[in-house]
């Protein structure tokens, strides 16, 4: 030990010696005792704390290296992927399904045409122009109302001959064949546009190209004629396809 003379290089008044900076205040006061023995309690319980914490094995010497840290994260992070991938496809799957079972609008059923669908005929006269008797061109509209037979093939003449009798005298009875022999043996007037001695008109037109048959849908030409029955503002108002009596369509001359 020190002398007392000297104090360790401590002043004899208690003060720090020279040259050295005091203690924390925080620490309190710091007691070394002269035998270190009187220690021997706190040795004693740090070596207890540095026995609970046993070495490292092998491998966690292993484990905390840089490189196997790396390693480490680079696993982590390509275990992710796949894990985001999954999760999105079960996104995707839940959202497709709610989109299917999700009411749309409602949708106009299909019609299904088939070979024997017979296509809409028309509900207007066409605007032709068809051939009178002497070859001169005669508007289909330019006198209405009217009735219309189609005579390709018809031995027509009582038919006509019928018509005439049951529509008044403004409206006009129309005949139209393929060819002017074809009227002709239909018992009508050779001439394109007259007036008979009853005050009714008759008219006499061939549509050589069956322009009219055509746009209308009409069949081939057979035994019987087609009626036609065009009101004055040139709308049809009924087509019959086969006749061979004024008895059925008197009943709708009164439309026209």
């Amino acid at each position: 030990m020190a002398g007392a003379s000297d104090n360790g290089g401590w002043s004899s008044d208690g003060g720090s010696p020279d040259d050295l900076p005091d203690l924390p205040e925080e620490w309190g006061v710091i007691v070394i005792p002269d035998d270190l023995s009187g220690l021997s309690d706190e040795v004693d319980a740090i070596r207890a704390e540095l026995r609970l914490a046993d070495p490292p094995t092998r491998w966690q010497r292993l484990l905390r290296r840089p490189a196997a840290r790396r390693l480490r994260r680079v696993a982590a992070t390509a275990l992710r992927a796949p894990v985001l991938i999954i999760s999105l496809a079960v996104l995707v799957t839940v959202a497709s399904l709610f989109a299917s079972a999700w009411p749309g609008p409602p949708r106009q059923p299909a019609v299904q045409r088939t070979a024997t669908t017979t296509p809409e005929r028309s509900s207007t006269l066409p605007a032709l122009e068809l051939l009178s008797a002497d070859g001169q061109t005669v508007p289909l509209r330019g006198r209405l109302p009217a009735v219309i037979l189609l005579v390709d093939g018809c031995a027509c003449t009582g038919l006509v001959a019928d018509t005439i009798d049951a529509v008044g005298p403004e409206i006009a009875v129309i005949t139209v064949s393929a060819a002017t022999a074809s009227a002709s043996a239909a018992g009508t007037p050779p001439t394109g546009a007259m007036p008979p001695a009853n005050g009714k008109t008759v008219r006499v037109l061939t549509d050589p190209a069956g322009s009219l048959r055509t746009h209308l849908r009409l069949t081939a030409p057979d035994t019987t004629a087609a009626a036609v029955l065009v009101d004055r503002g040139t709308s049809i108002v009924r087509v019959v396809p086969r006749t061979l009596s004024v008895e059925d369509f008197r009943s709708d001359l009164a439309r026209l």
